[in-house]
């Protein structure tokens, strides 16, 4: 089963890899641009069949290895 897991910054923590991507796309003449938020994606192929059992299992992992709780929030969708 196909999962993603995508790890975003929380609100008010500082993000300069955003505010770098902000900056360039102004320089490109992309104006209007207010905020940028960078984060990641993580996709898993897990070999479990049940959705819930899937799901379970990448919560487990993010919490214990894809995120920084202390920073980052997660959120974990079903694909397949």
């Amino acid at each position: 089963m196909k999962v993603r897991v995508d790890v975003m910054l929380k609100e008010g923590v500082l993000d300069p890899q955003g505010k770098a991507i902000g900056q360039a796309l102004g320089t490109l003449g992309f104006s209007g641009v207010r905020d940028v938020r960078a984060g990641k994606v993580i996709l898993l192929d897990l070999a479990e069949t049940d959705p819930a059992r899937a799901r379970d299992a990448a919560t487990l992992m993010a919490e214990k290895l894809l995120a920084n709780l202390v920073i980052e929030n997660f959120t974990v969708t079903i694909l397949e």
